[in-house]
């Protein structure tokens, strides 16, 4: 059974830039430690004859083959409305400085 002290979680936060309370510390000396029983306890688990699971939707990614599409316009075109272009691209202001 790991039973983490005081000083376990003082160090974890220092190490993650926490500043905690003194309730606080207590509640996470429990918490911390209860979830490394159950870390424990599913280290027990015999998995031998279990094949590695990845992925347990059944889902699969589904591709497409990339098409040119011709929509009817131009990009002059559609460039036409645009109050100031930079070669075939729109010129905006500058936003960072």
């Amino acid at each position: 059974m790991a039973k983490l002290r005081r000083e376990d979680v003082l160090k974890l936060a220092q190490l993650a830039q926490l500043s905690l309370t003194n309730d606080e510390i207590d509640k996470y000396v429990i918490e911390l430690s209860d979830i490394l029983d159950y870390v424990e306890q599913l280290q027990k688990v015999d998995t031998t004859n279990l094949k590695p699971t990845n992925q347990v939707t059944g889902l699969t990614n589904v591709f497409r083959k990339d098409e040119i599409k011709g929509y009817g316009y131009e990009a002059k075109t559609l460039l036409s409305n645009v109050p100031e272009l930079e070669g075939n691209q729109i010129k905006v202001k500058r936003i960072l400085e």
